[in-house]
C-alpha cells in the first residue's frame, strides 16, 4: 500500500488542471461505481488525476489512485486491495487500465457488494464490457464513454477562449447568429487544419514532433494487446487487421466489396467481417450501415471512416483527400453524441432524422432538394445561409 500510495502522490504533484475537458462536468461523480471507456490516448488517466487534485486536495488521505498497467500492482488483488483501503479509512477509489486485470468484473462486483463505503471509479478500453456471463455490472456501474479532444476543446486549449457545448438542433436553427459570435472572439479557420491534422488527442502539446510517432503506438497497442486479450485475436493475424487498416485509411471514403476484399487479403468472408467490427469497437473507424437490423457484427458496412482526421494524416499521409477529410470531421464530431447512418442519397443520416451533405464552399443543394430536413455541411465557410451550415461549427457538439 505505502509503494502505490508514493506513486499515486508522484503522479498527482505534476498533474496539469489548467484545461479540463467537459466530460469532467457530464459524469455523475457521485455514484458509487463508475466506468469510462475510451481509445488509447483520449485522456482517460489525466481526467481521473485531474479530478482528484481538484476535489480531494484537503482530504487526499481518503483517496487512491492505481494503474493495473504498472509493475507495482503484478501479483495483487483487487479485492484484497479494497479491503485493505477501507480499514485504513479510504473512501474513494480509482482505478486506471482494470483490463489488464483478469478478473476484473467478478472482483469489482464483489467490492461493490462488500465495501458500501467505498466510491470506485474505474478507466478501461473502448473493448470493455460490462455484461458477461460471470459477473453482470450493468445494473450497479454507471458508464460513460470519452472520447478526443473536439474541435471546440482543441480551441480552448489553443486560445484560452471557452465556447459553450451546442446541441445540434440548435446549430440547425440558429447557425449564422451562433457563427457570428463565435467569429467575434476568435478566427476558426486560424486553428482548423491544425486540428484536422494534429489536434485530436490531447496528447499533442506534449512532443509535437513526436505527435506521429505516438499515434502509431497508440494503434500498435490496440491492435496487438487489446484485441487479442479482450477479443481473442491470434497474434499473427494481427498483420491483416493491418493491412485493412491501410486499405481504409487510403481510401475515398472506403466502400467495401466483402467477396473481392477477401479474396485480395486471402481470408474468409465472416473473418473479415469480424475483423471490420473489430475495428469499430476499437475505435480506429466509423462504420456507416442502414438502420440496423439485426446483428451489427454480421452487417456489411455501406461506408467506412477512420474514426478521426488525424489517423488519416499519420497512415496515409501521401493519399489525403479533401473530401474524405471532411466528411471524417464530421462522421467523428456527431458520432459521439448522436446516431450515424448511411444515406442512399447523401453523405449521412443522424438520428433518424437529418439528412447532411458535406462538401466545399460551393456545394450546391442538388442532392438535397427532394429530402426534408436535409442540410449542407460545407467547409471554407464562416457563416452559413439558411440550410447550409459551416462544416467547422459541428466541432461544437461536445
Amino acid at each position: 500500500m505505502e509503494e502505490l500510495t508514493t506513486r499515486y502522490y508522484n503522479k498527482l504533484k505534476h498533474i496539469n488542471t489548467g484545461f479540463v475537458r467537459s466530460i469532467m462536468q457530464t459524469i455523475n461523480w457521485n455514484a458509487r461505481l463508475i466506468g469510462i471507456k475510451g481509445a488509447r490516448g483520449v485522456g482517460k488517466t489525466t481526467l481521473l488525476l485531474q479530478y482528484l487534485k481538484l476535489h480531494f486536495h484537503e482530504n487526499i488521505e481518503d483517496t487512491l489512485y492505481i494503474s493495473l498497467d504498472s509493475f507495482s500492482f503484478k501479483g495483487l488483488s483487487l479485492v484484497a486491495l479494497a479491503d485493505e483501503f477501507v480499514k485504513i479509512g479510504g473512501k474513494h477509489l480509482f482505478i486506471d487500465e482494470v483490463h489488464k486485470y483478469n478478473n476484473w468484473a467478478q472482483e469489482l462486483k464483489n467490492i461493490y457488494d462488500d465495501y458500501p463505503e467505498l466510491q470506485v471509479v474505474f478507466t478501461g478500453s473502448s473493448l470493455l464490457e460490462i455484461l458477461n456471463s460471470r459477473a453482470d455490472l450493468s445494473r450497479r456501474a454507471v458508464i460513460y464513454h470519452m472520447q478526443g479532444l473536439s474541435f471546440r476543446e482543441y480551441l480552448t486549449l489553443e486560445s484560452g477562449e471557452k465556447f459553450e457545448q451546442l446541441e445540434l438542433e440548435d446549430i440547425l436553427k440558429n447557425h449564422l447568429s451562433i457563427s457570428q459570435g463565435i467569429n467575434e472572439k476568435i478566427k476558426p479557420f486560424r486553428y482548423f487544419q491544425n486540428y484536422l491534422k494534429c489536434g485530436y488527442y490531447p496528447f499533442y502539446k506534449e512532443e509535437t514532433d513526436l505527435y506521429e510517432q505516438r499515434i502509431e503506438e497508440v494503434i500498435n497497442m490496440m491492435l496487438e494487446i487489446e484485441l487479442p486479450l479482450l477479443r481473442g485475436v491470434e497474434i499473427g493475424l494481427i498483420t491483416k487487421i493491418k493491412q485493412l487498416l491501410t486499405i481504409i485509411s487510403s481510401s475515398v471514403p472506403f466502400t467495401p466489396n466483402i467477396t473481392n476484399l477477401s479474396k485480395k487479403m486471402n481470408i474468409h468472408r465472416n473473418t473479415l467481417m469480424s475483423y471490420l467490427h473489430y475495428l469499430e469497437e476499437i475505435n480506429l473507424t466509423i462504420n456507416l450501415q442502414k438502420e440496423a437490423r439485426g446483428s451489427v457484427k454480421l452487417q456489411k458496412p455501406n461506408k467506412i471512416y477512420l474514426e478521426n482526421t488525424n489517423l488519416m494524416y499519420t497512415l496515409s499521409p501521401n493519399a489525403i483527400n479533401k473530401g474524405n477529410i471532411r466528411e471524417a470531421f464530421f462522421a467523428n464530431q456527431l458520432n459521439y453524441r448522436h446516431q450515424l447512418h448511411y444515406h442512399p442519397k447523401t453523405d449521412f443520416y443522424v438520428d433518424c432524422k437529418y439528412a447532411f451533405e458535406v462538401g466545399g464552399a460551393d456545394k450546391s443543394k442538388k442532392q438535397i432538394l427532394d429530402l426534408k430536413q436535409a442540410f449542407i455541411a460545407a467547409d471554407d465557410i464562416e457563416y452559413g445561409y439558411q440550410n447550409k451550415i459551416p462544416l467547422w461549427l459541428f466541432g461544437f457538439l461536445y
